[in-house]
């Protein structure tokens, strides 16, 4: 409710063009002072005023979202501090006569979206808000019109398994190739996502327990990279860390990464060079070891519904909150989003993947989920739970039998990453069962 608050109290503000200008002592040579208000969210500046005459300024900043974020005017060499959900902070810019370019400096936020620019104007008291206050009707009629799109078609899609090259010594090599992309995270928006072999998230690793694997890296980025195998057991020079355990992977030059599927897992690999960037951005997938379908369904036992102790779908869930994919599920953010089906009766297990900066509570609205294992070891005592806690870096694996029929809404639940005042958005979907 604080939050919701805040906002109208910004909204409203902000419809009323509230600019305070005070003029300076009388002996300061009539130096006038602006104080501008800034309200920070996932992921926005906004300023009001937007325009400034000038001289003193002083930024009033506000932060209405659901984590830390900071305000900072790089050319001038100041920035506040983080601040937290709900917090305010005062930044003096001191006099100013040339446009002043505001970022947050939370790594990931600025590429996401959290930049604005304050410029210089003729002085003017009757300012053009930056926000707007929209009637009830307005909002219905937009959110409807949002919600009617989904699902929404978009060019790329991620997570498609790929299939390997077995050699004669039967290790099943996977070729990938880093690069930057044109990325469609929803209609009409496309971002420079940086991409393994065209895809965010990258193609699907599959392999047995046993197997012998080759994963060979091409770097066409314009920077170097390197791979880390993130909750899969490989030789400490595998690691993928550079400096430490390779060198880093120049711009043209490729990387074999080689190791012994020793045990089932649910994984991640992606960036470990510039990762605060590159993984944000795009450059993460999913590897898979070992039959969990199986796996799942023989931990659940008897406490879910299931009409015949298989389950019929194995889904890759990847989140991102940050870099030029920003809030998605998947590379995709609503209504662009996949939805997912089942019938009564049927099961599918999910594996939800934390490659963003954040935590996101992910919740079905039905069924519940019985989780089954963490950072893919099977749990000794499966529990239920409707809304599920993924920490950045985190795997947790899910069972959900469906019961009901209906379209049922499947989103994160810090609020700002699934809905705006314009209807739903970000890390939304939804699974229809018939």
């Amino acid at each position: 409710m604080m939050l919701a608050i805040t906002a109208a109290v910004v909204l409203v503000l902000g419809a009323l063009g509230v600019v305070a200008i005070a003029k300076g002592d009388s002996t300061a040579s009539g130096v006038v002072t602006t104080t501008v208000h800034v309200t920070l969210s996932e992921f926005k500046i906004i300023l009001d005023p937007a325009i400034v005459p000038a001289g003193n300024v002083v930024v009033e900043v506000h932060n209405i979202g659901s984590v830390e974020h900071n305000l900072s005017a790089k050319s001038l060499g100041l920035k506040t501090p983080n601040i937290l959900s709900m917090g305010s902070a005062t930044l003096s810019l001191g006099k100013i006569d040339s446009p002043v370019d505001f970022i947050c400096e939370v790594p990931g936020h600025a590429a996401s979206g959290m930049k604005a620019t304050l410029r210089i104007g003729v002085a003017n008291s009757s300012v053009t808000p930056t926000t707007a206050v929209m009637s009830a009707a307005q909002m219905d009629k937009a959110m409807e019109a949002v919600a009617l799109k989904f699902p929404a078609k978009t060019k790329g899609v991620g997570n498609q398994e790929l299939a390997p090259k077995v050699g004669a010594d039967g290790v099943k090599e996977f070729d990938l190739t880093a690069s930057i992309i044109n990325w469609e995270v929803e209609p009409g928006v496309v971002v420079k996502g940086w991409a393994y072999n065209g895809q965010i998230p990258g193609p699907v690793i599959h392999v047995n327990v046993g197997d012998k694997v080759r994963i060979v890296l091409k770097n066409e980025l314009p920077e170097s990279t390197s791979m880390h195998l993130h909750g899969i057991r490989v030789p400490n020079a595998m690691d993928g860390v550079d400096p430490y355990t390779q060198k880093p992977i120049l711009s043209g030059e490729s990387f074999s990464y080689e190791f012994t599927a020793l045990e089932p897992s649910v994984g991640m690999y992606h960036s470990h060079h510039d990762a605060q960037v590159q993984v944000p951005n795009g450059l993460a997938g999913a590897i898979i070891i070992g039959d969990w379908k199986a796996l799942a369904m023989k931990a659940a036992g008897t406490k879910v519904n299931d009409t015949n102790g298989k389950a019929e779908q194995e889904v890759m869930m990847v989140l991102n909150d940050a870099g030029t994919i920003g809030l998605s599920l998947n590379g995709k953010s609503f209504p662009a989003t996949a939805p997912y089906s089942l019938k009564v009766g049927e099961t599918m297990v999910v594996h939800y993947f934390n490659e963003g900066l954040l935590t996101h509570p992910m919740h079905l609205h039905q069924p519940s989920g019985l989780i089954v294992a963490r950072d893919g070891k099977l749990l000794d005592a499966p529990y239920f739970a409707d809304t599920i806690n993924v920490a950045p870096g985190e795997r947790w694996t899910v069972v959900y039998t469906a019961q009901d029929v209906g379209v049922w809404a499947w989103h994160c639940h810090i609020l700002t990453h699934a809905e705006t005042p314009t209807g739903m958005k970000y890390m939304v979907t939804a699974l229809i069962v018939k």
